[in-house]
């Protein structure tokens, strides 16, 4: 079992360094960790007709480790630019490209990552804009790209003039540390999201019949009525639920 730590900040030793150190050093004993700082290497675009030592470099400590870290601060609402042109580098050996241009996971599927980001504003502002999301979003999409599992994500606001990790961040680290020191061969999570579907279900359900109890006057009896408005009620809850899992889940505090 090995899990790769790979660092894409402009500082070797700042805050998004902490926290990767924080969470790779805490992993179970016997785990294996490496940590690669990718500003340290001179990493440009794969071309075909072409070798590229340092991407295939890199390529091979991503082979041999079961779980990558991520680490990477955000700026502008943005992935830094050092983990995006990594990603933009490395694409050619993360998807496999099909006839038509559409892309495949490549020879890293069913591996694991763990997202790490930080971020200058608040924990309250991070919490209601999302200043973070952009920079999870895009690491989520590649690796949903390449068909690598995802794990979970830290997010550390606030760090303007923070120097040291905050204790609630290092328990944060440690819990995470525990969860990807085990092996895992498969996206082990179906179970538990067919779970959490049903309910989610039949409490929009309930909700539903809740909100018609006052409409009962005018719908009792009519079978389409009834009909058309748990279908619209039902609905709107519905797009609720998705907008806040596509638009929210990542705002973290």
């Amino acid at each position: 079992m090995k899990i790769l730590g790979i660092l894409a900040s402009h500082q070797e030793h700042g805050l998004n360094a902490q926290i990767l150190d924080e969470v790779l050093k805490n992993v179970d004993e016997g785990v294996e960790t490496e940590t690669i700082y990718l500003e340290n290497y001179d990493i440009t675009p794969h071309k075909y007709h072409e070798k590229n030592p340092v991407l295939d470099e890199l390529a091979d400590k991503m082979a041999e480790s079961d779980v990558w870290v991520f680490a990477a601060p955000t700026y502008f609402r943005e992935l830094s630019g050092v983990l995006k042109n990594f990603f933009d580098c490395m694409r050619p050996k993360l998807v496999y490209f099909k006839e038509n241009g559409d892309t495949i996971p490549g020879k890293f599927k069913n591996k694991h990552y763990l997202s790490i980001s930080s971020c200058y504003v608040s924990t309250t502002e991070n919490f209601l804009t999302g200043v973070t999301d952009e920079a999870f979003k895009t690491i989520d999409r590649v690796m949903s790209a390449a068909g690598v599992i995802k794990t979970g994500e830290i997010v550390l606001p606030g760090t303007f003039g923070m120097k040291k990790v905050p204790y609630n961040k290092k328990k944060l680290c440690k819990k995470y540390a525990k969860k990807i020191s085990i092996r895992k061969r498969k996206d082990d999570s179906t179970v538990k999201r067919y779970i959490q579907l049903f309910f989610m279900i039949a409490i929009m359900a309930l909700i539903t019949m809740g909100i018609q109890v006052p409409l009962s006057p005018w719908i009792s009896g009519n079978f389409w009525l009834n009909y058309a408005s748990f279908t619209v009620i039902f609905f709107v809850l519905l797009g609720c639920i998705l907008h806040f899992v596509t638009f929210v889940k990542h705002r973290r505090r």
